[in-house]
This record gives structure tokens, sequence and C-alpha cells, in this order.
């Protein structure tokens, strides 16, 4: 046993650094001196008891999968999930989780940008997209993406700034009432240029009232904040298209999916 565990320990090295602190049998974790603590365990516990326990039936996207926790505890539960990640060392490291869990239903991992998911054919019903928003140069485009691959529910998470207060806006206002976007509770983005917590990829942190306003925006029919920084959206029957009010042919063509028609060269 001691040699196993020798042997496990060595492999969860080789594969490391890990940002998913997994628990595999035995006692043994993949990152028991994380700076956040037992992460992502602490994130789950808020969200597990408002998700099905029995998700047999429900496919499951698992966007920016890391090593896999989400989606090993969601294929737990019976669904078929798809776990995507740009990083290939992340997935090595969920097939790696993969082959030390007896799971008789194994999520299957893939190496996706965000945004490649606009060609996908597949939609699901439940969407994790959780601590990938603030990391992306071009969020709203992805938030357009996963939303239109959302059948039930959407579990989104960001990075926000403090404070809960929203600003409902009016449908509209004159050129000249510009003063309004300084007011508190207005839907703001905080653009980050250089780095934030050491890291070059965070680039954009929203208030409440935006997050909650953009993923409206999107064309989810209701949007609740279930815990802090978390959100759970759910879409028109027929998906979110049927409640956005916004030209699609800019999304298709960001997402590489539309040509100009008779466009003279």
């Amino acid at each position: 046993m001691q040699r196993q565990a020798a042997r496990l320990q060595a492999s969860i090295a080789r594969l490391g650094p890990w940002f998913h602190n997994i628990h595999l049998p035995g006692g043994i974790e993949t990152a028991p001196g994380h700076f956040l603590g037992d992460f992502p365990s602490y994130k789950w516990r808020r969200i597990e008891n408002l998700l099905p326990a029995d998700l047999r039936g429900w496919s499951v996207l698992d966007i920016g999968c890391n090593a896999g926790f989400y989606s090993f505890e969601l294929a737990k539960r019976g669904a078929k999930v798809l776990g995507v990640d740009s990083d290939r060392r992340y997935l090595a490291q969920a097939e790696f989780i993969s082959k030390q869990l007896e799971l008789e239903n194994k999520p299957s991992f893939s190496c996706l940008q965000v945004h490649e998911l606009a060609t996908l054919p597949d939609t699901f019903d439940l969407v994790l997209f959780m601590g990938v928003f603030y990391h992306l140069r071009y969020p709203m485009l992805a938030l357009d993406t996963v939303a239109a691959k959302t059948r039930r529910l959407m579990v989104f998470q960001s990075l926000t700034m403090r404070g809960a207060k929203v600003l409902r806006p009016k449908k509209d206002y004159p050129f000249g009432r510009r003063a309004v976007f300084s007011k508190g509770g207005w839907p703001k983005l905080a653009f980050i240029e250089h780095k934030f917590a050491s890291d070059a990829t965070n680039w954009w942190v929203p208030n409440h009232a935006a997050a909650m306003a953009m993923l409206r925006s999107t064309g989810f029919e209701r949007v609740e904040r279930r815990s802090h920084e978390i959100y759970f959206c759910y879409p028109p029957k027929g998906g979110v298209a049927a409640l956005r009010t916004w030209d699609e042919g800019e999304w298709l063509a960001a997402t590489g999916q539309h040509k100009t028609k008779g466009r003279k060269e």
C-alpha cells in the first residue's frame, strides 16, 4: 500500500502544479496546500444541494473544467458530462483522475476554446460556466455562445466587484444623460490592462448589476443569484434565441459561422 501511495504521489507531482484539490481514495489529495483552501470543494458545497441529485438523462457541459472536479461530481449523479478546457495540462490531470476514480459513468474531456463551442452541434441540459468569464478577452461574445448551448440551466460564476446595489435602468435615455452611467448600481465592467492577483489573464471584473444585466441580455428568461458570485440562469422554451433582440449576424461572423453573401471584393 505504501508503494502504491508513493507512486500515486509521484504521478500527481509529475502532472502538477494543480489548481483543483481533488480527494482520491486513501486520503491522498492533489493540492492539499492550495492557497484558497480546499478548492473547489468549498465552492461546490454552495451549489450541490441546489442541483438535482439524480441527473440521469441529463447532458452536462463543464466549461474550463480544469482537472475535472465538477465534471466528476456531476457524473456521480448520472449525468453524461463533457468537460472542455483550452489547457492540455489540466486535461491530462482530468484523464489521470478519471483512471483513479471507480466511476461507472465517466466524463469525457476535450481541448476546446470557449468560442469554439459555437460550432458544436449539441446543446446541453446543464452548463457550468464557472471561473472563466473574467479570464476572457471577449467576454460578451463568449457569454452569448455559452447561453446558446443551454437547454435547461446555466450555472454562472465570476469574480465580481464588491456591492450588491442594482440600479434598474430605464428602457432609454436621451443622448445628453450620460451622467447616469456614474450612478451607484449601474451595470459596470472594470477593465484590467495589466494584471490582477499576479494574473495577466484577468481582464474584466463585473459588478453584481452588470452580471445580472449581461446574463439577461443573452436571452435568459430568469436569472437568480443563488450564492456569492454564483448565478442560476434559465432559458425560455426554445432556448435563449427566443428573447434576444440584437442582430445575430455579428455573433455568427465573429464565431466563423457566417459569411456575407453578395459582397464585392
